[in-house]
């Protein structure tokens, strides 16, 4: 446990392990959307559904181990939602491209991005980056991630006239949506510790019964991921 606490510097920041694994299981439940989204979005590029899920998990896995072991920052990392759109609604599916071309693109992207990190041109460049422009693009993502969620959530749907309209209200996984959310904002607001976890537990547990979830174990074997690998 002292090991644990030097390595990270808990005492000058002013926090412990007890706080820290509960952030973390908070952080990996509000993320873990991802794990099923990226798989949604990339198989409409034509792309293994199984295989990104696996692959998504695994790379999630290693960037938030490295930025958590090495650089000791409490960020976790996965793939980046907007991204993902752009490489398979424009670059494939608009600009025509096979899936394993904008792949090869990605990973050009990505050693350029590495080079230019290491001579710190990177810095530079966010440096020049309006504030306002910065602040946009977080909002921008965050009413991104928002409409997802609505989707999925049933709470809208899709509509010829209006391109988007309310889903049904009366609808078990909308209500249970609505009840999640309010729940956290109301435990948030009371300054609750672990209101998103207790949320989200809670409106899992209640899904059981009211939503037709349905138990099918802890563990099982993942896809393989040949079909993406290299």
């Amino acid at each position: 446990m002292d090991s644990i606490k030097r390595y990270f510097g808990f005492d000058a920041v002013d926090t412990n392990l007890r706080t820290e694994v509960l952030a973390g299981a908070t952080t990996f439940l509000t993320m873990a959307y991802i794990i099923f989204v990226n798989p949604a979005i990339l198989g409409d590029a034509g792309m293994p559904k199984s295989a990104v899920f696996v692959a998504t998990c695994l790379v999630a896995a290693l960037a938030s181990l490295i930025m958590g072991l090495y650089a000791n920052y409490p960020i976790a990392l996965a793939p980046g939602m907007g991204l993902n759109a752009y490489f398979a609604y424009t670059v494939v599916k608009g600009m025509g491209y096979t899936w394993q071309a904008a792949l090869g693109a990605v990973f050009i992207s990505g050693c350029l991005f590495l080079i230019v990190t290491l001579f710190r041109v990177r810095e530079v460049i966010v440096k020049g980056i309006p504030h306002s422009i910065r602040i946009a693009i977080t909002g921008g993502i965050g009413l991104f991630l928002a409409i997802i969620s609505l989707k999925s959530a049933g709470v809208v749907v899709g509509n010829p006239a209006t391109l988007v309209t309310l889903g049904n209200l009366h609808d078990p996984h909308v209500v249970l949506a609505a009840i999640g959310f309010f729940g956290i904002v109301t435990l948030d607001h009371m300054r609750v510790r672990g209101a998103i976890l207790t949320g989200i537990v809670g409106v899992t547990i209640l899904s059981f019964f009211f939503g037709g979830n349905q138990f099918h174990g802890i563990v099982s074997a993942p896809p393989s991921i040949a079909p993406t690998l290299f």
